[in-house]
């Protein structure tokens, strides 16, 4: 009953709209990102549903609650995926009753000439300053906003973030121009404690800056240029940019990013066709190779092989 209301009903935080706002399930032109639909995704779908299991299987494992557990499972699929080395490709199983067809799309990271654009957007030292952390160190959005002034270290070039998986304090490399965009944002506001959040609201009292301030920031900078790119998106930029760039190895980028899996992390190596719109301009613009042929040859001996 759950997934069928999560299939059919009308997801509350689109229903936000203006006159300007893109049609549900459409495709930027300018990004290539598909407009988020008007209902639930799929992915919203089976996350959901695996609250619901793990409630019951926890609660069944305590004894607390009933003993069936109401979401539907794959036996075939937990026995093939239960001891599998993350190195060997992953099977290809049937879903489980109620799961959801979930699409494998690349990771969507933003071109260097519309990254300019997004960061000119930008309008106060903070906002830049974080734009740049994230794009060069790759940290999620929350880790990023979740720092403190003692986090922060200065002589090494780089940050202590509380992991999302680990929930470990882990330390995070940036560039020295995020480190300077940081130096202008605090010469700016003044140095907090070594106890207090590092970033921290422009307007109304004064509080840590949270995550849906920074996401309507990115909401306000895709207006003008008609974007809609999202705070994720800056992990899979400097993601992209970490693995193709000829500098790192793969494994290297994999401590970066902190993914358990290399296979997740060897999704950043895939080649884009809008990056490569240039050379297949060039490619087409090409004039056509006209076909020669020695001298001696009979032009009606070398017609009645090669035709016409």
């Amino acid at each position: 009953m759950l997934a069928g209301w999560l299939r059919t009903a009308s997801n509350p935080q689109r229903q936000r709209k203006t006159v300007t706002n893109p049609v549900p399930g459409s495709v930027n032109l300018r990004t290539g990102k598909p407009v988020l639909r008007a209902g639930y995704a799929p992915r919203t779908i089976n996350h959901a549903l695996s609250v619901v299991s793990g409630f019951y299987e926890f609660h069944a494992h305590q004894g607390n609650g009933p003993v069936t557990n109401p979401v539907p499972v794959s036996p075939q699929r937990r026995r093939a995926l239960a001891h599998r080395s993350p190195l060997e490709p992953k099977p290809v199983l049937g879903r489980a009753r109620l799961r959801q067809k979930v699409p494998d799309r690349p990771p969507r990271s933003i071109p260097d000439r519309l990254w300019d654009e997004l960061f000119e957007r930008m309008g106060c030292q903070r906002d830049r300053a974080l734009l740049e952390f994230y794009v060069s160190s790759g940290a999620r959005a929350e880790e990023l906003l979740g720092i403190g002034i003692g986090d922060v270290d200065w002589s090494g070039q780089g940050i202590y973030v509380i992991s999302k998986g680990t929930r470990e304090r882990q330390a995070v490399p940036a560039s020295p121009q995020a480190f300077l965009r940081l130096a202008c944002y605090l010469d700016e506001i003044g140095t907090a404690a070594a106890d207090e959040p590092l970033w921290r609201t422009r307007r109304g009292a004064d509080r840590p800056m949270s995550y849906w301030a920074m996401r309507r920031v990115i909401q306000r900078a895709n207006e003008a240029p008609g974007t809609n790119w999202t705070l994720h998106d800056l992990r899979h930029t400097a993601a992209s940019r970490m693995a193709n760039g000829g500098k790192l190895t793969l494994p290297e980028v994999q401590a970066v990013l902190r993914h358990a899996n290399i296979q997740t992390t060897s999704r950043y190596l895939a080649v884009r066709v809008e990056e490569i719109f240039d050379k297949l301009t060039e490619h087409y613009n090409s004039p056509r190779v006209e076909r020669s042929y020695p001298s001696g040859y009979n032009a009606d001996d070398i017609a009645a092989v090669f035709g016409a």
